[in-house]
């Protein structure tokens, strides 16, 4: 066999991204209405537009420290501890999902097993497995509510951590603090990092103030962002902060990786710590609700009090055919076995703009009303 056709094993594991076929599927169609990408559809606050302008023009765009602008550091790690959250390092990271390569990276080795909570974000499981790990999965249906009888007996001696995403995505659930404890409690017991990927923490509905895994146990890995705060997808710039060797160890990684983030990212960074995003929220919260007002009488819609995102199930269980279905109706939306073991529901974000809202209602209780008759 010719070399050049030869592919390593890793990559006949990993499956092409559910989200990003339906995407680009989107982007053919742009006259169609696209609930298909959490990409914020807010504008780039002006001073972080301003600030990496400035640094453009003051040749501000070369390599940086692998750990991150100190400044941007110190300002992360100010907002941290106002928060309360328990930790001992961080590191600047190419986005939040670069930080959770990197901390798969340092605590999976060939062999190790990692529990997910199932519906989970598409890249959890294929990082796992891009690191030699196994990921096994956590059910949470029909509430996505987390419970010790779902996570308890799949811990093994060979199992290393617990992933969690909170609020999460495609869900948009938030975790009561009691549910936290609980998982704090399972990890401390049997030795188990808890990698929990908070990017979504700025957008949360509920009254209840936000709860992170770090406000209730030491040692947990905590990844964030500025993409879904700032609106700068595009700039990849997220972050990490957790106990001194892990985030050691993601250093030295980054290194051989990343070398570093985007450092004008960084820069623009420090003045987008500094940004009211009260309104954004405000602006998301008036679409989910309008979206559950005019779904509910059609879908069983499970609780989501944050991120940009709801879960419903496909009318009969059938994802597949309910997204086919709105794709020829060019209402691009994502079957569930994207992010589940099972395909019982389909994802839709709400960052799209108010004037979409309406049709996209309309058209997905149209394809609803189809699939009963």
């Amino acid at each position: 066999m010719n070399a050049s056709g030869c592919l390593s094993e890793r990559v006949h594991q990993i499956p092409p991204s559910g989200i990003r076929r339906i995407f680009d599927l989107a982007c053919a169609n742009p006259d169609g209405i696209d609930l298909s990408i959490g990409d914020p559809d807010i504008d780039v606050p002006k001073p972080v537009r301003d600030e990496a302008a400035l640094s453009i023009h003051a040749g501000f765009n070369h390599y940086v420290s692998t750990r991150g602008l100190p400044e941007l550091r110190e300002a992360i790690a100010t907002e941290l501890r106002q928060r309360k959250l328990s930790f001992e390092d961080l590191l600047i990271t190419a986005g939040a999902t670069g930080g959770y390569y990197l901390a798969m990276m340092a605590v999976v080795s060939p062999g190790d097993e990692v529990l997910i909570v199932d519906p989970y974000f598409v890249a959890y499981a294929n990082v796992v497995i891009m690191c030699g790990g196994v990921p096994r999965f956590i059910d949470t249906y029909p509430d996505f509510s987390l419970r010790a009888d779902a996570i308890e007996p799949l811990i093994t001696d060979r199992t290393r951590a617990i992933v969690l995403n909170h609020p999460g995505n495609p869900t948009g659930v938030v975790y009561t603090t009691a549910e936290l404890r609980m998982v704090a409690e399972l990890a401390e017991r049997h030795g188990l990092h808890v990698v929990s990927d908070e990017i979504y923490d700025q957008f949360v509905y509920s009254q209840t103030p936000f709860t992170s895994i770090a406000n209730v146990m030491d040692a947990a890995i905590v990844i964030s962002g500025f993409s879904k705060r700032t609106g700068i997808t595009g700039w990849r710039l997220g972050y990490v902060s957790g106990p001194k060797n892990v985030i050691e160890a993601m250093a030295t990684l980054q290194q051989y990786s990343y070398v570093c983030a985007n450092s004008i990212a960084q820069k623009a960074a420090v003045r987008a710590l500094a940004c009211d995003t009260s309104a954004e929220v405000e602006k998301y919260r008036a679409r989910r609700s309008a979206f559950i007002a005019g779904l509910s009488s059609r879908f069983t819609i499970p609780k989501s009090a944050g991120a940009f995102y709801l879960f419903p199930e496909a009318p009969g269980k059938r994802a597949d055919e309910f997204v086919d279905r709105c794709i020829e109706k060019k209402v691009f939306v994502i079957p569930g076995n994207a992010f589940s073991q099972y395909n019982t529901h389909f994802r839709l974000s709400f960052a799209v703009s108010d004037d979409k809202i309406g049709p996209a209602i309309a058209t997905l209780n149209r394809v609803a009303d189809e699939m009963q008759r």
